[in-house]
This record gives structure tokens, C-alpha cells and sequence, in this order.
């Protein structure tokens, strides 16, 4: 049996809003890091690599990398950047990590500050386009243009970095149709990677104001997880990987009362892979009423996948077929994305 493939370790330095021009209708950096806005300097990268490679989750063999995001990284001041690359360079020489990747604005590229990037060892440029869509863009006070977004592809294939692209689906002015859109684009681009963040109203944004006028209305749970699954679907058939689906809670995040509206879950991306492997586990459920009770055989890996959250996933699979699910059982002879079912 082939080793299970480890999952890339990527630690995250923050920079809440450090070089952006403004602040987004949707964006509040400082609760979903749980970092306040104050500089960053070498010291801060040094403090929180040293915790990294200490502690006893590091793993070389996962291939670690050391990510700048949270804010516009090139458009902080050049003697800045070179500080923050410079440290985090240092311990990329150590052999404690395999590459630097960053974050940005697809209308902050510069050749000098590309170049200088490189020289550290910067190999990863993630591009915050959230949407494709003017509209949906110009609502959400962006300051950047979906033209923006393509150019800026295109300099950093130039330049040989690999290329993420993070979307947010159901921001100001979006739907189902046009987020379809933006999918189809982005798939023209050929990035590396996506991220999907779903929109969510978080205390003291724009956005936030906005709800409570309801002049606002976020996406469901339901209708976040459908959107996301699609675009999923859609961008790894193209083999483009979904590396991360939903934001990440911190502690600042989940206090009370920060989040005042939209789709978030804490297991929101398991949400949307666990509705994917539903999707394609349809042909091989029997149809409503032929039995009353099965047992269901799938690969380990993907037991939890069909159980779902809280194993919502059988009760769907109830509903679906009349059927109770008497046990869900590992067997790795059957082919990923698939399950046997056994008749009561």
C-alpha cells in the first residue's frame, strides 16, 4: 500500500492590512488573525519561526514553507520587505524550510519588487481577486479590476513564480451565475491553486453596516456549500487544487458576537468536500423504497466523508432512500470517490 501523501505544513506571519491602499467592504484582518495591526520586523518573524520549527507538529518531511499574509506584501515599503524576506530567508538556508510564499493586491505587482522576491527564495504568489465580476468587484470597494487580475497572471508566469488565486464567493452584487463565471475565467488562467473563502459579515466591516441596513443579504450555509462544491468540482477536473475552502477560525473570530451574519461554520470546508462525495456517491444508492435497511462499505479515508458532520451525511442518505444505515464499514478494495452497499 502506497504511503498516505502528507499534507503541505505552510506557517502563516500575519501583516493585518499592512500595505493596503484601503480596507475592503468585507474586511476585518486583525479578528480573523487574531493579530492586532502593529508592525511586523524581523523580530516578529523570527519569534514565530523559532516557535514553528520547536514545536512538536514540525515536520520537514512536509515540505514547510513560510507564508506572508494578511495584507498587500508588495506594496510595504521596499527596505520593509527586504527585512521580512531577509529573516524568513535565513531559516530557508537552514534547511528548515523549503520556500517562501506571499500574498497580495493583483494591482500591486512591480519587475523591481517580483525580482527581489525571487532573490529570497520566494516561489508562491497568491492573488486576492475575490471575483471576476466588475460589479461584484466595484461594490465591494476592491479598488482593482478583473483586467487587473489577468495581468497580473501573466507577469508572474513570466516570472516563474507559481501562481494561488483566492475568490470569495457571495460578496456584493454576486450570484450563483456570475461566481460560475468568475469560476470559468480562473480556470482559463491555469493558477497552481485556489482558495475559496464564502463572505461572511463580520463585526465593524462595511459589510457588516450594510446587513444591519439590509441592504446586505450573505449566502445560506446551504446555498455557500453548493457554490463551493461546484466550484470545486469544476476547478479540479481542470486538475487546479482547492487547497483551502472556508476561512480559518482564531480565537478573536469566534468571541461572541463578531460574527453577525453569512455562511460560517467551523467545518465548513469538510461541509463542502463531504456534499461533493454525496454528489458522486448518488449512482451507487439505491433507489427510494427498494430496501429498508444497508450497510455501507467505502475506502477508510472516506468513511467520514459519508457519515458527514455529525453524520448528517447518513441521515441524507436516509431521506434520499428510505433506507436506515445500519453500519458504515472501511474496505479499501473499493475505488475512491465510490461506496458498496449491502442489503438488509
Amino acid at each position: 500500500m502506497s504511503e498516505r501523501k502528507l499534507k503541505p505544513l505552510i506557517v502563516p506571519i500575519f501583516i493585518p492590512n499592512q500595505g493596503c491602499p484601503h480596507r475592503c467592504i468585507f474586511c476585518e484582518q486583525e479578528k480573523i488573525t487574531s493579530q492586532p495591526g502593529e508592525a511586523i520586523d524581523r523580530t516578529h518573524v523570527e519569534r514565530i519561526l523559532d516557535q514553528a520549527i520547536h514545536s512538536k507538529d514540525f515536520d520537514r518531511k512536509r515540505k514547510p514553507e513560510v507564508a506572508f499574509y494578511g495584507g498587500t506584501f508588495t506594496r510595504l515599503t521596499l527596505n520593509l520587505m527586504n527585512e521580512l524576506l531577509e529573516a524568513a530567508a535565513h531559516y530557508v538556508k537552514l534547511g528548515f524550510f523549503e520556500s517562501i510564499r506571499i500574498s497580495t493586491r493583483p494591482d500591486a505587482l512591480d519587475e523591481n519588487r517580483l525580482e527581489v522576491m525571487k532573490g529570497y527564495g520566494v516561489l508562491t504568489v497568491e492573488l486576492g481577486a475575490q471575483s471576476m465580476n466588475e460589479h461584484v468587484l466595484m461594490l465591494s470597494n476592491r479598488g482593482h479590476t478583473a483586467d487587473d487580475t489577468v495581468k497580473a497572471v501573466r507577469v508572474l508566469k513570466r516570472h516563474g513564480f507559481r501562481l494561488g488565486i483566492q475568490l470569495m464567493p457571495g460578496l456584493p452584487g454576486d450570484s450563483k451565475e456570475r461566481f460560475r463565471s468568475t469560476i470559468t475565467k480562473v480556470i482559463k488562467l491555469k493558477p497552481n491553486m485556489v482558495r475559496l473563502y464564502p463572505a461572511i459579515v463580520i463585526r465593524g466591516t462595511e459589510l457588516a453596516y450594510l446587513f444591519q441596513k439590509g441592504r446586505y443579504e450573505p449566502l445560506s450555509l446551504e446555498e455557500a456549500v453548493e457554490i463551493c462544491a461546484e466550484g470545486c468540482v469544476r476547478l479540479e477536473n481542470q486538475g487546479i487544487p482547492v487547497i483551502r475552502i472556508g476561512l480559518m477560525s482564531s480565537p478573536t473570530l469566534l468571541e461572541k458576537g463578531q460574527i453577525v451574519g453569512g455562511p460560517w461554520h467551523t467545518a465548513f470546508g469538510f461541509l463542502v468536500r463531504s456534499h461533493i462525495h454525496h454528489q458522486n456517491m448518488q449512482k451507487d444508492l439505491p433507489g427510494w423504497g427498494v430496501v429498508s435497511q444497508i450497510k455501507i462499505r467505502a475506502p477508510k479515508r472516506e468513511i467520514s466523508l459519508v457519515r458527514g458532520y455529525k453524520n448528517q451525511g447518513l441521515q441524507l442518505i436516509k431521506r434520499k432512500t428510505g433506507a436506515e444505515v445500519i453500519s458504515v464499514e472501511p474496505d479499501d478494495s473499493i475505488l475512491p470517490g465510490h461506496v458498496r452497499i449491502e442489503k438488509i
